[in-house]
């Protein structure tokens, strides 16, 4: 007898949303959530396929040659991301992330860039457009997505050591090539590039010193995330926690490093720069230093449900609003509203609280609606 295989739940849970013509509240003329945290940023999951299979987001052992992800017909086609998007514009969004998955492995995706980077808000302002990659394509598509209009990119490597870093990826890529895409992307101006390493206990967090002198310097801004407990299939335990306090430590054992101030409101990264001007490094903390409290994320799955946590256990369907052009562009904006405002997420405090939080419900898994 084959043995089962635990296959995530991408989210059975699914809310429909009806256009109802209602106005929702407003906190000082800003769409606000009931915990008066306004609507500012917009992650687009465009694809939950990815070629790596890291275990902090797609285990092999899960995510195996048998694994069905979703058939492209129920995928958001570049048209209905666009007007998706221009709604959450309309309501106060104003950085939008593409991500995935591995969003580089969606076809065409410089035609999606090019129609994001023609939208404005209200005022006439240009959006912060972003995209966070592996950086196994990065080399080959970065000129493409600069001429389409990209601004930034973020690039996620687990360490410098070869045999580490192709163990954690778990399909045997060389570092040298994410390397090399991150330079490419220098060299066309996708800046300022960030670099992501989600650093696991007893796995890589020897990577943590080389890869801050590594990128020391260079006008890459480092950041070190804590290994987090999001989906179903990642194993996560807390003694695999590296938390930022300890991780700092490490680091100014080595480097003189001064508090910055927050380069946003809602910002994930609590920023620290070396003293002698030579680079910043980034610590998110969502396991032990929880920042919920300004969080101002809305995420939009592959085939276009509105998640409103990283760590959510259901969704709301958009796409059944804009296939087919089913809804006004009113009432799709309407229908955002009504989700955000009715918005209560705090997964991260109610964790490092203590407090209770849901059983019997799945989260959902970071593939299908990005980090």
């Amino acid at each position: 007898m084959t043995p089962a295989r635990v296959i995530p739940l991408l989210d059975a849970r699914s809310r429909p949303l009806r256009a109802s013509g209602r106005q929702v509240p407003h906190a000082d003329g800003l769409l606000a959530d009931t915990l008066g945290r306004p609507l500012r940023d917009l992650r687009i999951s465009v694809t939950d396929r990815c070629n790596f299979r890291c275990s902090y987001c797609m285990p092999k052992q899960v995510f195996d040659k048998h694994y069905e992800f979703l058939p492209h017909a129920e995928l958001l086609s570049f048209e209905e991301i666009t007007r998706v998007a221009r709604a959450f514009v309309a309501q106060g969004v104003e950085k939008i992330r593409i991500t995935g998955g591995e969003p580089l492995l969606r076809r065409h995706l410089e035609r999606l860039i090019a129609q994001l980077a023609a939208l404005r808000t209200p005022d006439g302002r240009l959006l912060d457009l972003t995209l966070t990659t592996n950086g196994s394509l990065l080399a080959r598509k970065a000129q493409l997505l600069k001429d389409a209009g990209l601004q930034r990119i973020t690039v996620s490597l687990d360490g410098l050591d070869d045999a580490i870093f192709q163990r954690m990826n778990d399909v045997g890529f060389p570092v040298a090539d994410v390397l090399a895409g991150i330079e490419a992307a220098r060299a066309v101006g996708l800046g300022p590039i960030k670099v992501n390493m989600v650093v696991k206990r007893g796995t890589n967090d020897h990577e943590v010193l080389p890869m801050a002198r590594h990128f020391k310097g260079t006008g890459v801004t480092l950041r070190f995330i804590e290994f987090m407990d999001v989906g179903e299939t990642n194993g996560w335990r807390m003694d695999e926690v590296l938390p930022s306090r300890e991780l700092l430590q490490r680091l100014q054992a080595e480097f003189d490093l001064r508090p910055l101030s927050a380069s946003a409101p809602g910002e994930t990264a609590e920023r620290w720069g070396h003293a002698d001007g030579s680079g910043e490094i980034g610590l998110i903390s969502s396991v032990t230093q929880a920042f919920c409290g300004d969080c101002n994320r809305a995420r939009l799955s592959t085939e276009g449900r509105l998640y409103t946590c990283l760590f959510a256990t259901q969704g709301w369907d958009l796409r059944h609003l804009v296939r087919g052009n089913a809804a006004s562009d009113a009432a799709l904006q309407d229908a955002i509203a009504a989700v955000w405002s009715q918005r209560g997420d705090r997964y991260s405090q109610l964790r490092a609280s203590g407090q209770a939080l849901p059983q019997g419900e799945r989260r959902v898994e970071m593939h299908y609606i990005g980090g």
